[in-house]
């Protein structure tokens, strides 16, 4: 018997990869059609915008503690979120949330010293980059990070706002994404984090010039394990 996973998801693209990994892996595991159980809730991704644009983390979190509640309701037995910018407003969240959560960044973290990295390059839109929210995680396992320029933060921004959230991937965006990296690789990183859930739509180890830390499955691949689905 496995685990009720439940998702509380912001933007489509990412919730939507985050969910299907853990139908698609649970599978290959379990075997046949078998998965866990997984409900998932979204608010409209305006809402989440709204705050965000007006900076306002507690009302993120307001929003992602409504989500929790409902999946509680369902039955979810711990909660996942597959949007890395909202985990600012975590810290507002977990002392009153019905569920326990997986942290993304805390998941990330721990697969980066699993697999022996040092210094890891940041990506993502740029509320998550000028954030704590992966320097906290990764810092506290002893690890160095480094962030790209402002003007390469507000590209990455663009492409990710105006394009991919929306399900729009283009070349030209690709080879932004591409320049990015190779910066974060000149600063001596070893490795990139995709720090957005929809940035693995377009960036994978085959074209990044950094191996990728790829936030959505790694994601995905915890809730398993939390689920108790074996490796």
């Amino acid at each position: 018997m496995t685990g009720h996973i439940g998702i509380v998801a912001c933007s489509a693209e990412g919730a939507s990869l985050c969910y299907r990994t853990i139908c698609a892996e649970g599978a290959q595991r379990l075997g046949g059609h078998a998965h866990p159980e997984v409900s998932m809730h979204t608010p409209s991704l305006a809402d989440y915008m709204a705050c965000i644009d007006r900076d306002d983390w507690p009302g993120v979190g307001e929003l992602m503690l409504g989500s929790a509640r409902k999946l509680a309701g369902c039955g979810a037995q711990f909660l996942i979120c597959p949007d890395n910018t909202i985990h600012r407003a975590l810290p507002y969240v977990q002392a009153r949330s019905p569920l326990p959560w997986l942290h993304i960044a805390e998941v990330v973290a721990n697969e980066a010293v699993r697999r022996g990295f040092r210094r890891i390059g940041l990506t993502g839109t740029r509320w998550l980059v000028d954030s704590d929210v992966y320097p906290a995680k990764l810092g506290g396992l002893c690890l160095e990070w480094r962030r790209p320029s402002v003007a390469e933060r507000a590209e990455c921004n663009r492409i990710i706002m105006d394009e991919l959230v929306g399900g729009i991937f283009k070349h030209e965006s690709v080879a932004s994404f591409q320049r990015v990296i190779a910066g974060l690789q000149e600063q001596g990183c070893d490795a990139v984090v995709l720090g957005c859930t929809e940035i693995p739509l377009i960036m994978n180890d085959a074209n990044s010039p950094l191996p990728t830390l790829d936030s959505t499955r790694l994601l995905a691949r915890a809730a398993l394990a939390r689920a108790g689905v074996p490796a």
